[in-house]
């Protein structure tokens, strides 16, 4: 070891009058460099445990972050629909469940963007007929699955009370044909199976039994023939089902059993080629429409449950993004955190690196030992991470089903390289910590004590660039905006990383005179010590920065977005009365007494296909279907152009200002939309209205959007009275309508819900990432301030050895805790304040809101952590007695 050093000193040392010379030294061999660094490590490592112990949490909480998040990420990627309804059907027909839209990017080839639709697309009844003609194919049983509005139990069925009835009291209930339940299978328990188009068979989750009568809110009453297995379904007898679900030449979905001898894989090779042949076929003879062979389907394995539940696809695709997002934001916050660390724990050992940098040990030598000793408590910690991983995604798994956020049907398994994908988050993690050690060397191995101009420039450079993606968020549409304000904060919290000593020497010159007039010793003390070590100080401020950036813009954005379309909609309700719940129609409700105007609301999505940068984008946006009779006395969307009145005729739209701007939409000139069935339709713009936040980016007449829905049922019917009516006699004679099947009737009217896709996974995901990088970010404050304080132990010593007392000194860290957080506040507001206004003000038209709850939250742990980081290490110096 010895001789390492001295040939390595030989090397780099030679005699002050003989600086100038050029002094040939025996090199150090490249293995007796390596064992040198392999031992240094060894030693560094255990001599400065306390120091690297708040590393190793923090790799630790990141390990097990990225390992949840990417155990989550493969759950979603091989997640799939549950196979309930056909699981005795080895092959399943269905229609293409997504629609396409193709561009030309500037400078690339043709894109296509896909979308999933949540409107079930239509199997063609002639398909029937073709797969039963096939040899291989046992039975062919088509399927239709529909919705029966308010049903009830016929009080003079009801041998047993009350208790019978409310069982099934106005419940929108599953219809399906009886030959379907084979499908699954599920069997007869008692009675027949339904022969008369007035005769069902319940499924036992309906608690009926056979003889009984049941009413429905539209087709009239049907009596239980028999009871069967299975889930709360009513069996409707195979042309009775077909007429209610109002699609004729169409079915939802066609199961295929096979013959005797035939195998799964031989009967889907059959059915593929047999619908690929009829569709050549159509195209020869010029017969090819929407819906034919060539948009169909074959399904088998767990590829079956999509065609049972149509919500999982969208929505399984939507949670992939966003744990990605998630895991993308993790990792950049990790490294700013790791590289504050490292570098505050090398700050500590600043007069050893510098001694082993004056015996002869060169930069690449010291970055290789201290590569060493982060290697190794990061294999250690992410080990930990590793472990805790595990539990992570399950409790994410389980959080997003028990809150909803996922739908029925939708299965997330756990993956079955569980442990391979934990490892590799690990391996991830260790490189992270050991990529920030050359940036975090950067002192210790000779550099300047001062930043120097490459620093301030970059900082610079960050800055620039995070005001100019602000800037360009004002430009953008709702999800091209919260991206680029998304980019905008990263890209400012590292400009302020980077920035973190001039930043510190700005804060000084407001604080350090109130510091220094107020604080008495204490203050000038304070001053002297935050002065003389700004980049110190800066990198205290940066962690604080950090969480109330992405706070404030995470929380801020989403918080704004819901309490300006809470005002929109207070504005835009002109109805006394909403309806919600059951079968009541405007039409039932106009005939009220008092009633002046009633309106149906029916909530919907459209996609919009458009192009950004040349590149194809499909966008589902929130619609609302009304009545356009009398829509103007129960709803004012605030027109700005056009009459809404032009909703009656047909192939028209109204359109929201935001959007009609960047379509460069106007009255007259028309918008192409797909539904959600996938068929596209050219409308007429006849209105532009300005409270798209409470009302949805379009507005179509209620049959309009109807006709491409599976189960249009209104959501509310709006009631506008005249002026005078007495409120409590309009209340009865809209519960007499009801026929005392539970109506929810609602003085003032209850806000209208759009049908946004995902709003609950968007927030649960928003609040997952939140707690996240705020539980990662207070462990970085708290962990920077404390190692902060810790390195100033000795410094504390001599003070109190000086003279000063505990109280002084307390008094001095509490103000150097204050500066900090103060600084740190102000500066995190700022970052945040530049996305949020460009968000806020383009989409919202407000300037950012944040409930008081929240905001008081997000100031004070920042606060409460820094203070006790500053406080809590020097205990053990301040209860020492003064030599």
């Amino acid at each position: 070891m010895n001789t390492v050093w001295k040939r390595t000193a030989d090397k780099r040392t030679a005699d002050k009058g003989t600086a100038d010379k050029r002094v040939d030294r025996p090199r150090v061999r490249w293995r007796e460099g390596r064992s040198a660094t392999r031992l240094l490590a060894s030693r560094a490592l255990k001599t400065h445990r306390r120091a690297w112990a708040s590393l190793f949490v923090a790799l630790a909480m990141v390990s097990a972050l990225l390992g949840g998040v990417g155990l989550a990420i493969g759950s979603a990627a091989l997640g799939h629909a549950s196979v309930d309804r056909y699981a005795a059907a080895p092959v399943v027909v269905a229609g293409h469940q997504s629609t396409q839209y193709t561009s030309k990017p500037w400078g690339d080839p043709p894109t296509t963007a896909t979308a999933a639709l949540t409107e079930r697309v239509g199997v063609p009844i002639s398909t029937v007929a073709l797969l039963r003609s096939l040899p291989e194919v046992g039975a062919v049983v088509a399927d239709d699955v529909l919705t029966v509005p308010g049903v009830r139990v016929d009080s003079r069925t009801a041998a047993s009370g009350p208790a019978d009835r409310n069982q099934v009291q106005d419940r929108a209930v599953v219809g399906r044909p009886w030959p379907a339940a084979a499908l699954a299978p599920y069997g007869l328990r008692d009675g027949r199976a339904p022969e008369q188009p007035d005769q069902v068979v319940a499924g036992t989750g309906l608690g009926l039994r056979t003889g009984q009568e049941v009413t429905t809110a539209t087709d009239g009453s049907y009596r239980v023939v028999g009871v069967a297995d299975g889930p709360p379904v009513l069996y409707f007898t195979q042309d009775r089902a077909q007429q209610l679900a109002g699609h004729p030449a169409s079915v939802d979905a066609i199961g295929v059993l096979p013959a005797s001898g035939v195998s799964a894989q031989q009967l889907y090779t059959e059915v593929r080629h047999a619908l690929d042949a009829d569709h050549v076929q159509d195209m020869s003879a010029g017969r090819r429409a929407p819906g034919d062979s060539a948009s169909l389907r074959v399904l088998t394995g767990d590829g079956r449950g999509s065609a049972e539940h149509l919500a999982t696809s969208p929505v399984r695709g939507e949670l992939l993004g966003m744990l990605a997002t998630v895991s993308g934001l993790v990792l950049v916050v990790a490294l700013l955190v790791l590289s504050s660390l490292v570098a505050q724990a090398l700050q500590q050992r600043s007069g050893e690196l510098a001694l082993l940098r004056a015996v002869g040990m060169t930069p690449r030598q010291l970055r290789s030992s201290v590569g060493r000793e982060v290697v190794r408590i990061a294999l250690w910690a992410a080990l930990v991470g590793a472990i805790a991983a595990v539990p992570a995604f399950l409790g994410l798994r389980r959080l997003l089903r028990d809150q909803g956020a996922l739908p029925d049907g939708l299965e997330l398994p756990a993956p079955p390289w569980l442990f391979t994908a934990v490892l590799v988050m690990a391996g991830l993690t260790v490189g992270a910590a050991r990529a920030v050690v050359p940036f975090a060397c950067g002192r210790p191995t000779g550099r300047p004590a001062e930043p120097g101009t490459a620093r301030r420039i970059t900082g610079l450079v960050l800055l620039f660039c995070g005001v100019s993606a602000a800037g360009a968020a004002t430009l953008q549409n709702s999800d091209a905006a919260a991206a680029a304000a998304g980019t905008a904060t990263v890209t400012m919290v590292a400009a302020c990383a980077v920035l973190g000593p001039w930043i510190a020497r700005g804060a000084l010159l407001v604080l350090g005179g109130p510091m220094r007039r107020l604080g008495g010793a204490s203050g000038r003390l304070a001053a002297a010590a935050c002065t003389s070590d700004t980049r110190r100080l800066g990198a205290a401020i940066t962690p604080i920065v950090l969480v109330i950036a992405f706070a404030a813009v995470q929380f801020s954005a989403g918080s704004t977005m819901v309490h300006a379309g809470a005002a929109q909609a207070a504005r835009a309700m002109r109805a006394e009365f909403s309806v919600s719940g059951t079968g009541i129609t405007a039409q039932q409700a106009l005939r009220v007494p008092g009633v002046t105007a009633a309106t149906d609301v029916l909530p919907g999505t459209v996609i919009l296909p458009h192009t950004s940068a040349g590149s194809p984008l499909l966008d589902r946006l929130p619609v609302l279907g009304v009545t356009p009779e009398g829509l103007t006395g129960t709803l004012d969307p605030g027109v700005t152009a056009g009459s809404l009145t032009g909703l009656g005729q047909p192939g028209t739209v109204a359109v929201g200002a935001e959007r009609a701007k960047s379509l460069g939409a106007r009255v007259g000139s028309t918008v192409t939309l797909r539904f959600d069935d996938g068929q596209q339709q050219r409308l007429r713009v006849v209105a532009v209205y300005d409270r798209s936040l409470a009302l949805g980016d379009f507005m179509l007449a209620q049959d309009e959007l109807a006709r491409h829905m599976s189960a249009p049922a209104a959501q509310q019917v709006l009631v506008a009275t005249v002026p005078g009516t007495e409120p409590g006699g309009v209340r009865s004679a809209l519960q007499r309508l009801d026929h005392g099947a539970g109506a929810q009737i609602q003085s003032p009217p209850a806000p209208i819900r759009l049908a946004v896709e995902g709003a609950r996974l968007n927030s649960i995901m928003s609040t997952v990432l939140m707690a996240a990088i705020a539980a990662l970010t207070v462990i970085a404050v708290f962990s920077t301030l404390a190692l902060i304080t810790v390195g100033r132990c000795p410094e504390l010593a001599l003070l109190r050895r000086l003279g000063a007392s505990r109280g002084q000194l307390r008094r001095m860290l509490r103000v150097e805790a204050a500066a900090v957080t103060a600084t740190g506040l102000v500066m995190g507001a700022a970052v945040a304040a530049f996305p949020l206004l460009a968000f806020t003000l383009t989409l919202a038209h407000s300037l950012p809101y944040l409930p008081p709850a929240e905001l008081g939250l997000l100031v004070a742990v920042p606060v409460l952590t820094g203070f006790a980081g500053v406080l809590a290490p020097a205990r053990r110096v301040l209860r020492r007695r003064a030599a």
